[in-house]
């Protein structure tokens, strides 16, 4: 039945109002409107943080032509588009559950769950086989890994209605100490010294470097990949559809004919899979190694960057570009402007606060 509904363009009454459908110009007119408000809504951002800055005795335009002098300089500007990446699909991984209703905290698991699936292929598999399939294989593995760490949250969800939210952010903790135990014993190397880390990851195993001397790697193509990806299977695809259905009313989806559990199910496992990815990059592309500490922040970032979109995934770029910027900005907020080191924290919350606190 709902496939004929999806066929001919039209569902129940009950359906229509979930999804909020509209006739295309008012349509178009909510999106233009939709996008100057966060425009605008960033905006605000600077000025209330200049604000904060002036309270401390800062001038508030010298610090912003120091923050701006610092992301000018180009290796500046490579790491922080090498930290886009990651979030973009650290944002993703939350965007993609949200648009089914659901709320993952845990990207930061997830991705650290994923950079331990590529470091162990990458240990296993790095000095017998060619750095490209090696590179395949760990992107698999990572995405593979961070799919079933999500999974494990949906399924706690679907059988004994424990709430993602409390699951996905308790599994963050529990693939911290996996790593964690890996490096300090097995995986640890032997030939390090100082912090426990894992073997290094061979050259021709690495992400590719745009230019030499460079930092920008292939993970960024990655990440702008997935993201147009999934633009499209959310608003192209009957997938998208139904999640959408799904997230807007679950009973109403019930009646529609749709399989809510599945369809929860598939947004978590992509999610995850998001995730993993993001992890297999920072590995793979930045660290190339296992340390304790190597992706703090990530996943939470990365959760900021989803809100500040509202889940909407070409707006996840600019976010997520927008917090790349202003952390690696957060070294001029304290050397150049004598800033303490919480101030970074607090322009990020102003940012998030300013764009949930308008209308959406």
């Amino acid at each position: 039945m709902f496939r004929r509904f999806w066929r001919e363009g039209s569902m129940t009454d009950t359906a229509v109002a979930t999804t909020d459908v509209r006739p295309e110009t008012v349509d178009n007119r909510q999106k233009n409107t939709g996008w100057l408000r966060w425009v605008v809504g960033i905006a605000a951002a600077p000025a209330i943080f200049g604000a904060f800055a002036a309270a401390k005795g800062v001038n508030p335009l010298a610090m912003y032509a120091d923050l701006l002098a610092s992301l000018a300089d180009p290796a500046q500007a490579q790491t922080v588009v090498v930290r886009a990446a990651i979030l973009i699909l650290a944002a993703l991984a939350v965007a993609v559950p949200a648009r089914a209703g659901l709320l993952n905290v845990g990207g930061e698991g997830q991705i650290v769950i994923g950079a331990v699936a590529a470091a162990g292929v990458g240990l296993v598999a790095d000095q017998r086989l060619p750095g490209g399939l090696v590179l395949a294989l760990m992107a698999l593995a990572a995405m593979a890994a961070g799919a079933a760490w999500a999974g494990l949250a949906a399924g706690l969800r679907l059988t004994v209605k424990v709430n993602e939210a409390i699951s996905t952010l308790l599994l963050n903790f529990i693939a911290i100490d996996i790593m964690l135990g890996l490096i300090y014993d097995p995986w640890k190397d032997a030939s390090g010294f100082g912090q426990p880390s894992s073997r290094p990851l061979a050259d021709t195993a690495r992400l590719p470097l745009f230019t030499t001397g460079g930092t920008v790697n292939a993970g960024i193509v990655l990440a702008l990949l997935a993201l147009g990806g999934v633009w499209w299977a959310l608003r192209y695809t009957e997938w998208g559809f139904r999640l959408r259905v799904v997230g807007g009313n679950p009973e109403a989806a019930r009646r529609a004919g749709l399989r809510v559990g599945p369809l929860l199910l598939s947004a978590m496992l992509v999610g995850g899979a998001l995730a993993g990815l993001a992890g297999l990059v920072h590995f793979a592309g930045t660290e190339f190694k296992l340390r304790p500490g190597m992706t703090t922040g990530f996943g939470y970032v990365g959760f900021l960057a989803s809100w500040l979109a509202m889940h909407r995934p070409l707006r996840v770029g600019l976010a997520a570009l927008l917090l790349a910027a202003i952390a690696m900005g957060g070294d001029s907020l304290q050397i150049d402007s004598g800033l303490p080191a919480a101030s970074l924290n607090v322009l990020m919350a102003v940012v998030l606060l300013v764009m949930l606190g308008r209308k959406r």
